[in-house]
Parts: C-alpha cells; structure tokens; sequence
C-alpha cells in the first residue's frame, strides 16, 4: 500500500448496515427468515391464512416498485401464482439495485412512486425521512390492528423504522446477530487449536495460521485473518462487539455518546493492530474489496473470514474446489478480557416498503393494499415468495425448506427477485426455516439464535438528528479513516483523540446533542 491509508467513507456511528447496501449484499441476501417453527413449518403464532375472495370480488390492482439484485428481470412464475392466492392483479417495476437509489429519487421529485414502493436500505430510508417529514407517505401504524397478520409484526422492530414516533413503513426482516468467525478447522486440528472462546484465543489463532504451516507445503504462504475495507461488516465491528463496545452509540453518565468516543473502541482497534503487525492478516485491508477478501479464503491462503456466519455455505463450496480436503467451521458466542459476552445485532431489518400518497389516493385504497401485505403473511404466500414452488424450488425435509441443487439456476431467476421482498420474518409470517447439511452452517443457525440473547442493540436507531443527516457521511469519514491510520500504525490514541476533536468540532457536538434531544422528546 506504500504506506498511504486510503479515505473510505463509511457510515458506522449511526446506521449498522446501512453500509452493505442490504437490499442485495451478499451479507443478507442469503439468509432464511429467523424464528422457530411448528412442524407445518408455520410460527408458533397462528396465522390467517389466505383465503380466497369470492368469486365475483375484483382483483385488486398494485403497481410495485422495487430493486433487482440479480442480472435478469424474474419471468411472472412466481407472480401468478402470488396474484391466485391474494385475489390481486401485480405490476412489478423491478429497477437494478446499483442505480436503484437514483431512480427512487427521480420519481420522487417527479411525483411519479408507484403503490408500493421498496427503498434499497437502511440508508435510503433515513434520506427519505425528509419527504415522510413532509406528508408524501401513508402513516400506517393505526391500521396494523385491522389487519390479524400485520398485527404481528415485532414491536421493537417497527419501533426502529419509527419517524418521530409514527409508522409509515412496513419492514423486510432479517436475523438480529449473525456475525461471527469461519475459520479452517482442518487447520486448526492439525495446529492443535481447539475452536477459539476469547478474543485472545483468535489473535492466538490468526497467528498460529501464519506462523507454523498449517497447510504442510513448507513455505511460508498462508494467513490467519482476511479482512475488507468495511468496519462494520469486515472483522472490526464483531471484535469490538465481543470487547464490549456499544453498538454505534453507548451510554455514560446518561448521556448518549458514538462508539468511538469509549474505551472499548481503542481496545478493539488495539487488538487489530496486533493481528496486523504480526503480519496474520492481509497487510492492506483498508483497500482490500469483499471480493478480494473472499478469494483469499478460498483459494486456501487465509484461515479465518469474520463476519455474516451465514457467508459459510458459499466459503466453503468455493474452498472444496481448490483445496478439496479442506474443512470448515463457525464460532460465536466469544468472551472479551473480562469473561464477559457480547456481540451486536443490527436493528432487525434490512429495508423498509411505503405507499406513497401521490399513488394511494385514499384510505379505503390504502387498506387494500395493506390487505395484500397481510396475506403476504401467511406461509402460503410468503414460502412461495421467498423459497418458491415447492418440488420445484425446494422441498420440506424435517419441516424445513431445503432449497434444489439440481434447479439452483432456475431458482436464482425465478424466485431471487421477490424473495428480497417479502416482509416480516418467520417467527411473524410462517414461513419455513432453512435446511441445512453442512454442518458449519448448521452450527451457524445455532450460534446466531444464542447471538441474540446477548447482542447488544443501538439505542439510537430510532432517533434522527439533522446534523447527521446533513453532514454525517462526511464527518464519519475522519473517524473511519482515524481508525485505519491507528491499526496501520500512523497514528497513536493521542493522535485518535485529536481526530475525534476534529470530528465534534465540525458538527459532531450537534450531532450528539440532536440524538439526545430525540431520546428525550
């Protein structure tokens, strides 16, 4: 890297996951809906089911607006058969989610939002609070009771999607915490290292990968750690999280501050550092793509990937290729100095849908297409949307969905592009959890339901403040990029502390006294 540290911007001291562009990473694109089931793969909660209309009830017609996170527009398979079970007559405007952001915004200054309209992230919707502000979207929240599934969805989640204390929003669901580490347990039970339980033990870890040949051919080619320039979705976030450190915002002395201003946070990036001059990661991490981080994984020179645990299946099926003997496994659930475990959760969804009032023009159409959402809900629509036909798309094994090998493809084209779109999670709407057989990604699931009795959650993500909104993606660049000079060496906690001065003085004060304000009101 010839020594320069490169300026990425990164929105981390507000938004966890607004980063990943959710509506389509790779760090959320790929995980069933959480929640335990019955054995008719439907919640512990009753749904109603969707029941046909009579005969002579009009469909209602929907026009829906949304991002395409695959090459080719999905042909009306799964449509026709939605639009049979919900009595509805569908239009899908499907956008490519690279400029779907730049076609929301145009058809938003020009009046011209369908229905239904999807956003792309977390990020989106915080830009967009600006038009909620103004009176452009439906409030919602009074008619969730009326509707016996809708009425489900999880409080606290549509408490985080809450815009000054209102609902306009419905959300698309994803598991709370299922960050973790995916290591090489061939290498490591042939190093004699059992699966790490400290943060001391993956240092140990990513050390021992780099310094005593673990792959056997003698040279001194392999790595412990690769990492990607994204602290919050590469390894920093998760190692600060199981050091403690507050998830984007903490509390001291009933104040509401960002992570970085707590000792947790030089502790996280301490522990970095010394994974990095012990050179048991990538030394150029900060400009290192996902893609990039991915290759070395798989093309068997890094050991350990820390980050969506769910990313395993994909880890490992590219690995076997190239180093067939090689094994895999998942590890959580991993103690800081103190013995004490943590990790963070994200605030339990991945995007937001709205109904633009230039498009609903009254209430009674707003509750037909608030009907069309709670059918959605049922776990016959929403196992049809989102695993697809079943026998065709996947099959039921054990009450789960285990999703064809054999029509992988198919599945990709035909159910990809709505599956990112059904909303709620199965614990709400009945829908299937995922079968698995490798048994690291079983460990996975399991590690990512005991990851949410101890996660910490962002008491700010709820709360707005127009500084941040202003100026926030800005100002986070000078503590991101404070952060990769610290763990890169260039510059020591005396010169982090006069970056995050830096960081108050041009509007970060305002910011933590505007995030306050709204914890108050």
């Amino acid at each position: 890297m010839n020594g320069k540290v490169p300026s990425i911007v990164l929105s981390m001291a507000l938004v966890a996951g607004a980063l990943a562009g959710c509506g389509g990473n790779n760090e959320k694109e790929n995980a069933a809906p959480s929640g335990s089931q019955s054995p008719s793969g439907s919640s512990g909660a009753s749904q109603t089911p969707a029941s046909e209309a009579p005969k002579d009830e009009k469909p209602t017609e929907i026009t829906i607006m949304l991002p395409l996170n695959t090459s080719e527009t999905p042909p009306d398979t799964i449509k026709n058969e939605v639009e049979k079970l919900t009595n509805t007559k569908l239009t899908y405007q499907f956008f490519p989610a690279d400029t779907y952001e730049e076609k929301l915004n145009a058809s938003l200054a020009t009046g011209s939002l369908p229905d239904v309209t999807y956003l792309k992230n977390q990020s989106t919707f915080i830009n967009l609070k600006g038009a909620i502000r103004d009176g452009q979207f439906w409030e919602i929240g009074p008619y969730l009771n009326d509707f016996p599934n809708l009425s489900k969805l999880k409080t606290q989640i549509l408490d985080n999607t809450k815009v000054d204390g209102k609902l306009y929003s419905l959300y698309i669901g994803r598991p709370l915490a299922r960050q973790g580490l995916i290591y090489r347990k061939d290498w490591a039970d042939k190093l004699q290292l059992k699966a790490p339980e400290t943060v001391a033990d993956v240092v140990a870890m990513a050390k021992a990968f780099t310094e005593q040949d673990p792959d056997g051919d003698g040279k001194p080619n392999t790595i412990g750690l690769a990492d990607r320039n994204d602290l919050v979705y590469g390894a920093f976030k998760t190692v600060a999280s199981w050091l403690s450190t507050p998830n984007n915002w903490g509390e001291k002395d009933g104040k509401l501050l960002p992570d970085f201003m707590f000792p947790q946070y030089i502790a996280s990036m301490d522990v970095m550092k010394e994974i990095r001059d012990a050179k048991a990661m990538n030394q150029d991490f900060a400009a290192t793509s996902k893609t990039d981080q991915v290759a070395l994984f798989t093309s068997g020179q890094a050991g350990m990937y820390i980050g969506a645990m769910s990313d395993v299946d994909t880890l490992n099926k590219d690995l076997v290729k190239n180093v067939p003997t090689a094994v895999v496994d998942t590890q959580a659930l991993i103690k800081g100095p103190n013995g004490e475990l943590t990790t963070w959760s994200i605030p339990g969804y991945n995007n937001v849908v709205m109904f633009p009032k230039g498009a609903i023009k009254d209430e009674a159409e707003l509750k037909k297409v608030l009907a069309f959402f709670d059918k959605m809900m049922t776990p016959e629509v929403s196992n049809l949307m989102f695993w697809g036909i079943e026998g065709t798309h996947y099959t039921v094994v054990d009450g789960k969905a285990k999703a064809s090998e054999e029509n992988k493809e198919l599945t990709e084209r035909e159910v990809k592009g709505f599956k990112d779109s059904v909303i709620g999670e199965s614990a709400t709407n009945g829908s299937y959890d995922g079968y698995y057989t490798l048994e690291a990604r079983i460990h996975a699931e399991q590690f990512a339901a005991e990851n949410e009795k101890i996660a910490i959650a962002d008491p700010a993500a709820a709360l707005d403040s127009a500084t941040y909104t202003e100026k926030g993606a800005e100002l986070q660049s000078i503590i991101t990029d404070a952060t990769y000079k610290y763990i890169y060496g260039k510059l020591d906690a005396a010169g982090f502390q006069k970056e995050i001065n830096t960081w108050k003085s041009r509007g970060g004060d305002k910011i933590i006294e505007e995030i306050n304000a709204a914890r108050t009101k």
